[in-house]
C-alpha cells in the first residue's frame, strides 16, 4: 500500500515539475536519490515528523530507536499559543530484542500509557525505518487502539529509506487527509473561513498576518500545520478556500480538498510587502466568488493601502544604507522566490538564488524576479564557489539557513538566518520591517570593517 501511494504522489497533477518527465523518470521519485550513508538533508520519517508536529495538542509517537526521536525532535521554531504537548518526545525505543520479536505489542502499550498519562485528543504515530523493515503493521495496531481506547491514532506511514524529506512532507499531508480532516463538523461555519497549507509558525509568524485577515472578518479555520490543534484540522474541510505556502510539501493535499471538498486553492506568499498585498487579494477574491460579502473586495484594498503606507514609511530610513548591496539567496521552496521581491523592494541586488528545494514554478517565479537571468539560479552552490562570491566582492552578504553559515563567516561575510531555525518572524508588512532592519543590523555592523582588516602582526 505505501508503494502504491509513493508511486500516486509522483504522477502529482498540482505538480508540473512531475508531469513534465516522461515515464520512466517520473518513477524514480521526486529530489534527489537518497545515498545509504550519506547526508542527505532529510529523511522521508524527518519530513512528516516536521510537517505534523506543529499541530500542538496531540502525542507524537515515533515507533523506532530512540535516535530517531532524538534527531527529529523540535527540529522547527514553530511556535504554540496554547498547548505544549507537541514539545514533548514520545518514542517507543525499540531494542535489540524489539527487533527479534518484533513492536506491535511494545507499541500498543505506549500509546495507551500516553493516552492515559496526556489524555490528548488523538495520538500520531510515525513508522521508522526500523519498524518497517522488520514488518511491524503500524495501521493495524493503531485501528486497535483507536478501536478499544476511543481516541483517535493516526498512522503516519512514511520511513526513512522510501525517500526524501519532501516525499515525507507529502506523505504527511497524506496521513491528515486520510485519517483526520472531514472527521469533525463544527457547528459555526462561516462565509469566511479559510485553510493555509504549507505553513508552521515559524518564530511566531502566525501572528503577524493573522490579525490582518481577522481586520477584514476572515476567520483562519486552520494553520496546516503551524499552531494547529487537532479539532481545526478535523474540522479543515469546511473552509471556503485554501492558501498553499508551500506547493512542494502540500501541493496533494490542497489537490485532494479540491476534489472532495470543492475548496479552491492558489499559492501566495506573506514575505514582502507587495506579496502580502496580492495575498490578501487572492483571499477575498476567492471568498467572494464563494459567497462572502461583496464589500469585502473594497475592505481588502483600504487595508492594503494603509498597511502599505504605514510599511513603507517605516522602511525609508534602511534605503539609503541598503540600496545596491548585494545578497546571496541560499534557501529553497516559496522563499526562493518570494524573499527576493522584498529585498528588491528596498533595493537591494539579489546576485543568485537557490532553487534546489523549489518546484518548477518557483524556479519559474524566481527568474522572471531576477530579470530573467538563468546564469543567477542554482541548485546548488559548492562551499569553494560560495566562498570565491564572497571573496570577490560579488555578494556582500548571505541568507541562508544555519547549514552554510559558516562559509560566509570564514569569509568575514555578514550572514542572516532565513530558515526554520531562527528565532525572529520575516511574514507580512510587520515582518518585512523587521527582516530589512534585521539585514541592516548586520551588513552594517562596524565588526566586519575590523575583522577584515589586517591582523597587527601581520600589518
Amino acid at each position: 500500500m505505501l508503494k502504491q501511494k509513493i508511486q500516486e504522489l509522483f504522477v502529482e497533477p498540482g505538480c508540473a515539475k512531475n508531469q513534465a518527465k516522461s515515464d520512466q523518470d517520473r518513477k524514480k521519485g521526486c529530489g534527489k536519490p537518497l545515498t545509504p550513508g550519506a547526508a542527505a538533508g532529510g529523511c522521508c520519517f524527518d519530513g512528516a515528523k516536521i510537517a505534523l508536529q506543529p499541530i500542538t495538542d496531540v502525542v507524537h509517537l515515533v515507533h523506532g530507536p530512540i535516535a530517531c526521536e532524538g534527531n527529529s525532535w523540535d527540529t522547527r521554531n514553530s511556535h504554540s499559543s496554547g498547548s505544549q504537548l507537541y514539545r514533548l518526545g514520545f518514542t517507543t525505543d525499540m531494542q535489540n530484542l524489539d527487533i527479534v520479536h518484533g513492536g506491535e505489542k511494545k507499541l500498543y502499550k505506549a500509546i495507551r500509557q500516553a493516552i492515559k498519562r496526556h489524555n490528548p485528543p488523538a495520538v500520531f504515530v510515525y513508522q521508522t525505518c526500523v519498524g518497517a523493515l522488520i514488518g511491524d503493521d503500524v495501521e493495524a495496531v493503531c485501528k486497535a487502539a483507536t478501536e478499544r481506547m476511543g481516541v483517535p491514532v493516526v498512522p503516519v506511514n512514511a520511513p526513512g529509506f522510501v525517500g526524501s524529506k519532501n516525499l515525507g512532507n507529502r506523505l504527511g499531508g497524506e496521513a491528515l487527509f486520510e485519517y483526520v480532516i472531514g472527521t469533525h463538523q463544527p457547528d459555526d461555519v462561516g462565509p469566511c473561513d479559510i485553510n493555509i497549507l504549507g505553513e508552521y509558525n515559524v518564530a511566531g509568524e502566525l501572528d503577524q498576518f493573522r490579525p490582518l485577515l481577522a481586520r477584514l472578518g476572515i476567520r483562519l479555520r486552520c494553520s496546516i500545520t503551524g499552531d494547529a490543534r487537532y479539532l481545526d484540522v478535523a474540522s479543515a474541510h469546511t473552509a471556503k478556500a485554501n492558501m498553499v505556502l508551500c506547493s512542494q510539501a502540500l501541493v496533494t493535499l490542497a489537490r485532494k480538498m479540491k476534489e472532495t471538498y470543492g475548496i479552491p486553492y492558489f499559492e501566495g506568499s506573506f514575505y514582502g510587502i507587495s506579496d502580502t498585498s496580492d495575498a490578501l487579494r487572492a483571499i477575498a477574491r476567492m471568498l467572494v466568488e464563494g459567497g462572502a460579502d461583496p464589500s469585502l473586495t473594497e475592505r481588502t484594498e483600504a487595508l492594503i493601502a494603509e498597511e502599505e503606507a504605514r510599511a513603507w514609511a517605516r522602511l525609508e530610513p534602511f534605503k539609503a544604507r541598503l540600496k545596491g548591496r548585494k545578497v546571496l539567496l541560499y534557501t529553497g521552496g516559496v522563499k526562493s522566490w518570494s524573499v527576493i521581491q522584498a529585498l528588491q523592494e528596498v533595493g537591494m541586488e539579489v546576485v543568485g538564488s537557490s532553487v534546489r528545494k523549489a518546484t518548477a514554478e518557483d524556479a519559474a517565479k524566481a527568474l522572471e524576479r531576477l530579470g530573467g537571468d538563468e546564469d543567477k539560479l542554482a541548485d546548488a552552490i559548492t562551499p569553494r564557489d560560495m566562498y570565491a562570491m564572497f571573496k570577490e566582492g560579488k555578494a556582500e552578504m548571505m541568507l541562508s539557513g544555519g547549514r552554510s553559515q559558516f562559509v560566509a563567516l570564514k569569509a568575514r561575510t555578514p550572514w542572516l538566518d532565513i530558515n526554520q531555525e531562527r528565532h525572529v518572524g520575516y511574514a507580512a508588512y510587520d515582518g518585512m520591517v523587521e527582516m530589512i532592519r534585521q539585514i541592516d543590523l548586520m551588513i552594517n555592523n562596524p565588526i566586519w570593517e575590523q575583522v577584515r582588516k589586517p591582523a597587527p602582526w601581520e600589518a
